[in-house]
């Protein structure tokens, strides 16, 4: 093995194992999450284990997975807790390495060739360590691959699911991976590999014994990779992840019914501003700019931003905000059907201080109330203003809500990268 060591990690099937970490009643018995379980033709997000044994998977028609385990439990997806559960793991490797890049909200790569010594140069004894503490500390499996390169230890991570440890050496190429079908090398989407069949290029063997100048005149500098990666071959430098990376965060819902009163979309605006709030101090971040979305009963969208003087992961600010935009927007007799708050301009939370921080003391009670909220759900502690004032079931606390996290910025990003050369981006 060359002089770099790099471990992959990739919770399995995360969605439904965070649900199973948290309800003892769930584990062992298959769990589909879907974005919207009473209706049969929405799309499965995560199908646990349990329900992959009776062919339910992930991205199939729900529908079509309830045909196939009919006994599924169908949960709605709870962003926030997912969120959640990824800076603790994440926090798991950052006691390993500095040297983490998330790939998306469940998997990240961990370089670790500088801390290898203290771990008597066994990356197994490292590997299973981040897999007892996932296990421990989270309820959680996770698939663990190692090697010399990003690409390498992420292929070694798919070998063995669930709960994998292995261990692919650059050597191992030949025997482990040309005999595999070249779809499941990493970065070769459905059309590219329906592409290289034309070819006569069916496995990953094929691919690293074809003419590497013919898949550069066929696919330009991807077919280089390509051709570079099917021979094990990988340079890549794990990059930790920069505030730079980060885009924003936010969360929105459709109201059951369309609401032309201010007094009706107030705790609305409450709850999502919490849950946005929620998120910021989830993931060590504070926001510069609060974005409020709103969608009328014409399906016309109005969007507003403002600026803070400072940045903030309090929940007051940011409701402070959104509801002083809501009403510079709102005009009388108009009614809303969708409303969404999002954060932007993401920086650092503060270094810590023997002085005590302006707004800490609120801070530490809403650190306190997300931990609860963390292990009883959403609904544990809620504003009085959302339980006085819920009107109709409008101000929806993890049941209906649609997040969109940071963490899936790199996943999006690659995405773009492979779209400008014609191809889908990976699945993972």
């Amino acid at each position: 093995m060359s002089a770099r060591t790099v471990l992959h990690v990739d919770a399995n099937a995360f969605f439904a194992a965070v649900h199973q970490a948290e309800d003892p009643e769930l584990r062992g018995k298959p769990v589909l999450v879907a974005g919207d379980p009473s209706r049969r033709h929405g799309i499965v997000l995560t199908a646990s284990y349990e329900a992959r044994a009776y062919g339910a998977r992930t991205a199939m028609p729900l529908g079509q997975a309830l045909r196939l385990c009919p006994h599924a439990i169908v949960l709605r997806p709870d962003h926030r807790r997912y969120v959640a559960y990824s800076t603790r793991l994440r926090d798991i490797l950052y006691a390993v390495s500095p040297d983490v890049e998330a790939f998306s909200i469940d998997e990240a790569w961990c370089e670790v060739t500088g801390v290898l010594h203290l771990w008597g140069g066994d990356p197994l004894a490292l590997a299973r360590h981040i897999k007892g503490r996932s296990r421990d500390e989270l309820n959680l499996t996770v698939s663990v691959g190692i090697s010399d390169s990003k690409l390498l230890s992420k292929m070694a991570s798919e070998l063995q699911k669930p709960d994998g440890l292995t261990w692919l050496r650059r050597e191992d190429v030949p025997a482990r991976l040309w005999p595999r079908p070249v779809g499941e090398l990493f970065g070769v989407g459905p059309r590219t590999a329906a592409r290289l069949a034309e070819l006569g290029v069916h496995t990953i063997g094929d691919l690293a014994a074809y003419p590497p100048e013919v898949l550069a005149r066929r696919f330009g500098r991807m077919g280089i990779a390509m051709h570079e990666h099917a021979g094990g071959r990988d340079e890549a430098p794990v990059v930790p992840l920069t505030m730079d990376d980060t885009k924003s965060m936010g969360h929105e819902t459709t109201l059951s019914r369309d609401v032309a009163s201010p007094e009706e979309v107030d705790p609305v605006l409450l709850a999502l501003a919490v849950q946005v709030a929620s998120r910021l101090r989830a993931a060590g971040v504070r926001a510069r700019t609060i974005h409020l979305k709103l969608r009328d009963a014409e399906l016309k969208v109005h969007s507003r931003s403002r600026t803070l003087p400072e940045a903030t992961d309090l929940d007051e600010a940011i409701y402070g905000a959104a509801r002083a935009m809501f009403a510079e927007r709102w005009q009388a007799g108009r009614a809303v059907r969708l409303v969404g708050i999002s954060a932007s301009g993401l920086e650092a939370g503060a270094q810590r201080s023997l002085l005590p921080e302006p707004g800490e003391d609120r801070r530490r009670l809403y650190r306190a109330v997300d931990q609860v909220r963390g292990r009883f759900g959403d609904r544990a502690i809620l504003p009085a203003r959302v339980l006085l004032d819920r009107a109709d079931g409008l101000a929806l606390f993890g049941d209906g809500g649609r997040g969109t996290s940071f963490d899936k910025e790199p996943l999006r990003r690659q995405g773009d990268d492979w779209r400008q050369q014609g191809e889908e981006p990976p699945v993972t």
